[in-house]
């Protein structure tokens, strides 16, 4: 039997919905792909992508953890550091990294601790 795996989706805690807007969406250039209540006063669950990169951020109390690591692998991370740097988030200005295990790094961290990290592979 032939066994595969897909996607990884990590949960993201995420404590205002603003907030969250401006740093997902605004600053890192992420879309909506759907949100839901369960009733409209519950929290609120939703998914953000950027290509083939997808995360969920959820309000419900147990859903994440603030200060979680989420590793993004990507392509083309020098020119994303440029369109990150051009605009004007006023919390953040993060740089790139050469790691010793070799990829280029850049961490930018969310209004609730948790750390996205994008990572590109070094070439051999």
């Amino acid at each position: 039997m032939l066994i595969e795996f897909g996607r990884v989706i990590p949960t993201l805690r995420m404590f205002d919905i603003a907030k969250a807007r401006e740093f997902y969406l605004g600053y890192l250039g992420f879309t909506v792909d759907f949100e839901h209540r369960f009733e409209p006063e519950l929290p609120l669950f939703m998914q953000v992508s950027r290509g083939e990169a997808r995360l969920y951020l959820s309000e419900h109390h147990g859903d994440g953890t603030p200060g979680t690591h989420v590793t993004i692998e990507m392509c083309g991370v020098i020119a994303y550091h440029a369109e990150l740097a051009s605009k004007t988030y006023h919390y953040m200005r993060p740089g790139l990294v050469e790691q010793p295990w070799g990829a280029t790094t850049l961490t930018v961290y969310d209004p609730f601790s948790n750390w996205v990290i994008f990572s590109e592979p070094s070439p051999n």
